[in-house]
């Protein structure tokens, strides 16, 4: 069986040599010596300034909002994203008003931002779309007129650099996933991404119920992280550039048997690409249905990242038309991309595609 992703583990011997020292430690969670160590290996890593590590990027995406004292009000974001994006905003009782997506990354229209702008918007809500940057010179150019708070969703992101740092560290606040999806990650996790003292310390607070010892300063929730999980993403960390390097050549490889016979997103220039995904846009829904029914007879499982376009999820109050977006995530597909994928397998995956598309 081959699915979308494969979660990449360190070799066992490595990750129960933490686990040991934890157990021994007997600090299990509550900021131990593991998630504080991952914390300044990650911020030297990417280059960053104030990271803090939590439990998922759900949550990551809700402290962002609550750092900024965003707590009701209109945040415009995209359509074309995993359902977490939109999730945290109503989560958070506001209402996101989606502004339709470009054709070369996927990531929201930065020239149609401003007509959707209006006196009860709090913020703008890019998603850093299969680790391609949005229009960031554009959206900041915006947001500095309008005086808006920028949060990216850099669920994708990790180790995608743009302009010759990380991606992860832009805007007013950045999230970040390390699901065991993601070519990072710390099996569940997160991290939000601040670019000065006070709003880090606002996270800080927050993700840990909103208190210092016995002195209650503001409200908060549970949102930290345990000792295991970072053991993990220490483990992990260094094997990031290996992972990525192999990860490019499956994609390399796929662009030499799919040449001519799919579309793809195009990442601007200046961009030293992660390699999160591999998506395929296909003629139209029929023909990407054909090639998932394909692909599946042969215990292949590709996935619609990302279906459906999130200003149709039935339990929004109010339809708001986004036409690129609804037409892409009809006909968009990510095929299978790990470290690991055979080249046997990526000219099975391939000729298969062929094979239905012709």
């Amino acid at each position: 069986m081959i699915n979308v992703t494969k979660s990449f583990l360190p070799p066992t011997e490595e990750y129960m040599q933490y686990v040991s020292a934890i157990l021994e430690r007997g600090w299990l969670t509550n900021q131990g010596p593991c998630v504080l160590d991952l914390e300044a290996q990650l911020k030297q890593y990417l280059g960053l300034p104030y990271l803090s590590f939590v439990s998922n990027g759900t949550v990551a995406l809700q402290l962002a909002l609550r750092a900024l004292d965003i707590l009701e009000g209109e945040i415009i974001t995209t359509p074309f994203s995993y359902v977490a994006t939109v999730s945290s905003i109503l989560w958070e009782r506001c209402k996101p008003v989606f502004v339709d997506i470009e054709l070369n990354t996927f990531c929201i229209d930065a020239g149609k931002i401003e007509a959707a702008i209006t006196p009860n918007t709090r913020a703008i809500m890019g998603v850093h779309v299969y680790g391609y940057p949005c229009d960031i010179e554009a959206i900041d150019a915006l947001a500095q007129e309008h005086n808006l708070p920028v949060i990216y969703d850099g669920a994708q992101a990790f180790a995608s650099n743009y302009l010759g740092k990380s991606l992860l560290s832009y805007g007013t606040i950045t999230t970040c996933s390390f699901h065991a999806t993601k070519l990072f990650h710390t099996i569940e996790g997160g991290a939000v991404i601040t670019n000065n003292q006070s709003d880090y310390d606002k996270v800080s607070l927050m993700l840990r119920f909103g208190h210092n010892s016995d002195d209650h300063i503001r409200l908060g929730i549970n949102a930290k992280n345990s000792e295991l999980h970072a053991a993990m993403g220490l483990c992990n960390l260094k094997y990031v550039p290996d992972i990525i390097v192999k990860r490019k050549a499956v994609s390399e490889a796929y662009d030499l048997h799919l040449a001519g016979a799919v579309c793809r997103p195009v990442p601007p220039a200046r961009l030293d690409y992660n390699y999160a995904y591999y998506p395929i846009l296909l003629e139209d829904e029929a023909a990407l249905l054909s090639v998932k029914e394909a692909l599946n007879k042969k215990q292949i499982f590709p996935r619609r990242y990302f279906y459906p376009s999130l200003n149709r999820l039935p339990y929004l109050q109010e339809k708001q038309a986004c036409l690129l977006s609804e037409n892409v995530a009809s006909r968009v597909l990510s095929l299978p991309l790990y470290a690991d994928l055979s080249m046997e397998n990526i000219e099975l995956i391939s000729s298969i595609v062929k094979e239905v598309v012709s």
